[in-house]
């Protein structure tokens, strides 16, 4: 059985990294796997594109075509493009409706698996210690900070230990950010200054010529 120091730092950077990505590009790729895997989904919303790439061929041909010199052919056109815009619009209206559910249903999910569990872990395991500190080595009132709420006195507590875990891992994913762009914004002017320099030369060759 894993500890429950790794537990909670496991929880608390599966939450950061929720988090940063964003719930919608979550759900997105939920989505996706799901089609895959669901062929009735994919299938319908195939069949949705299709339908709207025949409104936009029907809707095309109509405003190529004269009403009035051409009203027969106009005329079923017409038909044909309300019956794909009434086809179009109902299956995307059902189509949205699920999706609805489905993200509905999917942060549900991952709530209960990244929240829900570390509220669940807190109660839980609120009066365990998940290790010792040796005595002394901080005041009495630093003690029973680090034991908050009902951890033993002189021990650290599933609460606190999350919330160290939650603040390293912000410190060190803002720090590798930053980083990250730095090391961009060094390399998009190493490249300016590379334009720059053949942009001189070749204003001094044309000046030699």
């Amino acid at each position: 059985m894993p500890s429950l120091l790794v537990v909670v730092f496991q929880l608390q950077l599966l939450i950061h990294l929720i988090n940063t990505v964003g719930v919608p590009a979550i759900n997105n790729l939920l989505w996706a796997l799901f089609r895959k895997f669901s062929p009735s989904t994919d299938a319908s919303i195939t069949s949705q594109t299709k339908l709207r790439a025949e409104v936009v061929r029907l809707s095309k041909e109509m405003n190529s075509t004269s009403s009035q010199d051409e009203f027969a052919k106009w005329a079923k056109l017409r038909r044909q493009h309300d019956k794909a815009v009434t086809q179009y619009d109902e299956q995307a209206s059902s189509l949205k409706e699920f999706k609805g559910k489905f993200d509905k249903g999917a942060s549900i999910v991952r709530w209960l698996g990244t929240n829900g569990m570390r509220m669940v872990l807190q109660f839980w395991c609120a009066k365990r210690p998940l290790f010792w500190i040796p005595r002394g080595w901080v005041p009495w009132y630093v003690e029973w900070l680090l034991a908050f709420p009902r951890a033993p006195r002189g021990s650290v507590s599933i609460q606190i230990w999350g919330i160290a875990c939650a603040t390293v891992i912000q410190l060190v994913g803002a720090a590798v950010v930053a980083t990250w762009v730095l090391g961009q914004t060094r390399r998009q002017e190493r490249t300016q200054k590379v334009k720059v320099s053949m942009r001189d030369g070749t204003r001094e060759r044309k000046k030699e010529l």
